[in-house]
């Protein structure tokens, strides 16, 4: 047996540095044009009352994704494996329902995005969406399907970074600080039903269910390609003490930064939008109404900025929700997956994943309101989010599966709470859709 390398600790920054991985693309596709139509919206209807919702989902976010990062280190399996690990055929046969039903959204969310990546084309000046969307869809199916997806995947990375701006809207708007705090101490809730169906896909597409089949695989996508991983990633308890305890320690970091980042910008975005389109109370139909946010800021340029920001983050979030579903399922039937497997090598994952994105494209093409659809897909998130954060928490609970790695009694409370308020928050999106 080859002799272990006595590891050690890099400097503090390098260490950050190179704990950036699935939970920083993760908290990057988080933001997805999905969750920013939906916090626009929200800013631009109510103005504050909804920016409570930031620091309350960060929490409930990190303790979830850091959930799903940590049953596959500890494991070395993805989240479906699990699935088939931890319950019988009735627990697999109903965990393969619910994941078909997150296909079915996955497919609504990932037309969204398309039509999304459209308008900011069209933003840009560049032509009509309907040619757009589908051009992005077939783009992205092909560099997934070749493998080339990881190389491009930085640059579409750095055009979310054009989100940020709604940061530094937020401090030359003339924000109401007074108001904010109002907002943040829960004085500015509403009785309208569309306040809290709206509330609800704040929730949905914070706290989404394709992300823990993501982040779980992506952790396994990742320790394939490591030295001492392989084709059978080492999990946790094979590795010398050293090197699993640093690997538990990057992978904290990697998770903490990306959700931060998420919520930061879902903050700055309701803020923003509630300081300029929020004080009309204005409705917002289209890409070029939510990019009006920005121009406190840039003026003339606030279309293109919003629009670089709306495409990084459709291209970056299209691959992420068209393969969580995916990843899900094959590993449930045990069938083989990756993006770093060919499609001869798993034909079931690259089977599903193409026709998701066809029907997808498709749809995409035929729909003309994308800010709609989005917030939609926000709301069918909402819904899902409950039944699946109680298969990851019986999953990440259990000692048979995790060994010493199983949840914290902390993690327990936070996990079953935010299963708690993500069953409430789908309670009132369904019943917001027949209280108009």
């Amino acid at each position: 047996m080859r002799e272990q390398q006595p590891v050690k600790d890099a400097p503090g920054w390098r260490t950050w540095l190179r704990a950036l991985g699935p939970g920083v693309i993760t908290g990057s596709a988080n933001d997805d044009p999905s969750a920013v139509a939906t916090f626009v919206q929200a800013g631009a209807l109510y103005g504050y009352g909804m920016v409570w919702t930031a620091p309350v989902v960060l929490p409930l976010m990190v303790t979830v994704q850091e959930m799903s990062d940590r049953t596959a280190t500890a494991t070395g399996e993805s989240l479906g494996a699990l699935v088939r690990r931890r319950f019988g055929p009735v627990g697999r046969f109903l965990t393969a329902v619910l994941l078909a039903c997150l296909l079915v959204a996955n497919v609504v969310n990932v037309a969204a995005d398309l039509m999304a990546v459209g308008q900011g084309m069209q933003l840009l000046g560049l032509g009509l969406p309907q040619v757009w969307a589908p051009v992005a869809g077939i783009a992205v199916g092909i560099l997934l399907v070749t493998g080339s997806y990881r190389t491009v995947a930085r640059v579409f990375t750095w055009l979310c970074l054009a989100l940020l701006a709604y940061v530094a809207v937020v401090f030359i708007a003339g924000v109401h600080w007074n108001e904010v705090l109002a907002g943040l101490t829960f004085q500015r809730l509403s009785p309208e039903p569309q306040f809290w169906g709206l509330l609800a896909a704040v929730f949905g597409t914070s706290v989404s269910p394709y992300l823990f089949f993501w982040e779980s695989g992506q952790r396994i996508e990742e320790l394939r390609l490591m030295p001492e991983g392989g084709e059978n990633p080492l999990a946790d308890p094979d590795l010398p003490d050293g090197l699993a305890q640093r690997r538990r320690r990057q992978q904290k970091i990697d998770v903490v930064a990306g959700m931060t980042v998420s919520t930061l910008v879902m903050f700055a975005i309701i803020v923003a939008t509630g300081a300029t389109l929020g004080q009309q109370h204005q409705d917002v139909n289209t890409a070029a109404e939510a990019a009006k946010a920005l121009q406190p800021l840039a003026g003339p340029l606030a279309g293109a900025i919003f629009a670089l920001g709306f495409i990084g983050a459709g291209l970056l979030g299209v691959p992420v929700l068209a393969s969580s579903a995916c990843i899900g399922l094959t590993g449930l039937t045990g069938r083989d997956w990756g993006f770093d497997r060919s499609p001869r090598k798993a034909p079931l994952f690259y089977g599903l994943l193409i026709v998701g994105l066809v029907v997808a494209t498709v749809v995409s093409m035929l729909s003309t309101d994308a800010i709609g659809m989005l917030v939609l897909s926000a709301t069918l998130n909402a819904i899902a989010a409950a039944p699946f954060l109680v298969v990851l928490l019986l999953i990440a609970g259990s000692k048979r599966i995790m060994g010493e790695r199983r949840n914290s009694p902390l993690s327990n409370v936070v996990g079953w709470f935010t299963a708690v308020i993500m069953a409430v928050a789908g309670a009132f999106a369904i019943w917001s859709q027949f209280a108009h």
